[in-house]
Parts: structure tokens; sequence; C-alpha cells
């Protein structure tokens, strides 16, 4: 693996953990006209995926990149990754007990590390017929299942982030994490496998990555003008309109920003629309279409110069700790009776992740959970803490 391949991806990583930032910050919706939020036209939804998706890419390029299984067994690979994801759900665990209303991914997160372990071995060119079924199936199974589980299953979620006390009730915790939590793993693995499949080019190739920057381009276009075709011109979205949930919500915004919490039942046009955290194939293709383009953008601008993204690549490199940190203090904020002013939060935030992580990559050190999370999967993959660092 190239150095230059690694920033770039770092560089990416970067631009989901700081497009999160801004979803969690910055409102939605103008609190005065109610109309979306440049913050939410921009990062709902793509900016999460981007995590996903650069996730999977780095989950290809730890069993081999091109070649899968290159230099260490399949088994022992997998080892290592169930390790990394058990430290993950851990902090995610401890993340869910405190009291905020954001929508924590890293226990969803290392739940998809789990169910992907069967294709870490997989070369590209069956992945890539596993991503393209599971992009098209997979929102065609979650709106078959999720009726009878809200009809079943009580209540039908979590009812905010998880904690040690869900796992109590066994049955509800699965049908949120699976189907219907704000980040439903069914659909989900969606952008793992993607992902997978970009790490599986020769992405250190300049015709590779202008190619990736194409497709994710036209997959994120071309995904949102069939949405908009089937919903406008189709006649979907009249019909939306005469379900529950269209009589109860203001579909035509939440659309735009976010379709969270919102019973997508009663039609089988809810499967047209792209809207973010919708789950539909629509949604799923533009979303990780955005992420390609972003990925792709990143390699060919530190293709020559691989420091040129060097504040949002040292920030990439560490995602687990700062996530981690900006969600306590978030949570600090949320505490207080007067609200800070969103800007100022929001580049306070960017500005100590950058400077972050340029601190340790100049001590040459990974963040503090980072090497948690390397020492227990180098642990598990290989019987001891020390070796080559992944």
């Amino acid at each position: 693996m190239s150095r230059t391949r690694l920033t770039g991806i770092d560089a990416a990583r970067g631009v989901a953990l700081l497009g999160m930032m801004s979803t969690h910050i910055f409102p939605l919706y103008d609190p005065v006209t109610g109309e979306p939020a440049f913050v939410a036209l921009v990062f709902s939804g793509r900016a999460s995926a981007l995590f996903a998706v650069v996730a999977g890419i780095g989950l290809a390029l730890l069993t081999g990149g091109p070649n899968p299984g290159a230099g260490r067994s399949p088994a022992a690979s997998r080892r290592g990754i169930a390790a990394r994801a058990v430290v993950i759900a851990l902090i995610g665990l401890l993340l869910g007990g405190l009291d905020t209303s954001i929508a924590i991914i890293l226990f969803h997160y290392a739940v998809l590390f789990l169910l992907v372990l069967p294709f870490t071995n997989m070369r590209l060119p069956r992945l890539a017929v596993w991503a393209g079924a599971w992009v098209c199936l997979s929102p065609v199974l979650a709106y078959l299942v999720r009726p009878w589980l809200i009809d079943n299953v009580v209540p039908p979620d979590v009812g905010g982030n998880i904690t040690w006390e869900h796992f109590l009730e066994p049955a509800t915790l699965l049908s949120d994490v699976l189907f219907t939590g704000v980040y439903p793993a069914l659909q989900w693995m969606s952008y793992l496998l993607i992902g997978m499949v970009i790490g599986r080019l020769q992405l250190s190739d300049l015709r590779v990555q202008a190619g990736l920057l194409a497709a994710g381009i036209f997959a994120a276009l071309g995904a949102k003008y069939l949405s908009w075709y089937l919903l406008i011109d189709a006649g979907g979205f009249a019909e939306l309109l005469t379900t529950e949930s269209g009589r109860t919500w203001p579909i035509g915004r939440m659309l735009e920003v976010n379709l969270t919490g919102v019973d997508q039942s009663g039609s089988w046009w809810w499967l047209a629309v792209s809207a973010p955290h919708s789950g539909t194939t629509f949604d799923l293709l533009h979303t990780a279409g955005t992420a390609a383009a972003v990925v792709a953008a990143c390699l060919l601008l530190t293709r020559s110069r691989p420091n040129l993204l060097l504040p949002l690549s040292a920030a990439g490199a560490m995602t687990l700790t700062l996530y981690s940190v900006h969600i306590w203090v978030m949570a600090l904020l949320d505490a207080q009776q007067t609200a800070p002013d969103p800007g100022w939060v929001f580049w306070l935030h960017a500005a100590a992740a950058a400077l972050v992580g340029l601190a340790f990559i100049r001590l040459g050190s990974r963040g503090p959970l980072e090497t948690v999370a390397s020492g227990a999967s180098r642990l598990a993959r290989d019987g001891k803490l020390t070796g080559n660092r992944r």
C-alpha cells in the first residue's frame, strides 16, 4: 500500500468526521422558516455513509487489497477484525450512557464489522455481485419485515442509544440494530460491501481514481434523478401523501433532510425515495456514490502531494478517539441551559480535531482508542501485541 493512498483515504475519513460533527451541531431545519438548513442538505446521510464506505475500504486493505488473503490466513484476519469490533462496541456502549440527542453510530458500526466477516476473503468479481445484490434487495426485505417487527416487538426500537440495559431485551435490540434503528445493519451492510469493492481495486492507479470519481458522480446523480422521476412524474409522491406517515409528517421537507423515525409502510412507493436515512436502494446508491466521489477526489488531490490535505488526513487517522471525545463534549453542551452558538462550536471542534491529529502524527503515535483497538486486533490475530501496525 502506498503512503499516498493511505493519506487520501484518511483525508476522506476526516471529511466524514467533520460532516458528522456538523450534523450533530447545527440544526437540520431553519428555526424561523422551517426550511432545510444548508448543513442538512449537504451532509445529512452522506457523512455517515462516507464513514461506513471508508470502513469497508479499510477492511479490504487490511485483508490484502487487490489480493485478498495475501500474507495472512483468512481466519487470522477475521479474528483481528472481530476483536477490533468488540472494542468499538464497548466504546459505543459507554458513549450510549451519555445524555445526548446524537444517534451514536459506534455499536452499529461494530455489528457491521462482524456481519461482513464472511466477505473479507472474497475476490473482486464475486464481491461486486454481492454488493450489487445487497443494495437492490436489502431495502425490499426491510420494507417487508419492518411492519411485522413494529407490530410484534414492543417497543419497536430501543428508544435512544444502545446501552447495557438493552441486552435484557434481545428481541428489541436485534430489531433496532438490524431493521428499525437509525443505522439498520441490513441496509448499511451495503456501504461496507461497496467500500470493500473499492478497496479491492488498484487504488494507486490514476485511471482507477478517475474512474471511481466518474462512477461515484454518475451513481449519485442517477439515483437522485430516477427517484425524482418516480416520485414526481410517475406520481409516487402523491401516493405517499395518502399513507399514514404522509398525513402525519411534513414529508416534502423531510425527503430533503432525514426520514429517521418515519414509518415507511403502507405503499411500495416508499422504495422510490432517495431521502437521507431512508435506507432505500436510491438512498444507498446516492450516498455511496457521493462517498466514492469524495474518496476518489481525496486520492487524486494527494496523489503527487501526500500532505496536501494533512489537516483532514491527520484527523481521519484517529477518528475513533476524536468522534468519541466529540460525543462526550456535545453531551456536556447539551446539559447547559443556554445553548452556545453552533458556528463557534463547530469550528472549535474542527480546529481541535485537526490540531490533535497533527500533534499525534508529529509524535509518531496513534490516538489512544486507536491504539487499544489495534492492540486487541493484533492480539487476537497474531497472539501478541507487537507487530505490523494496521
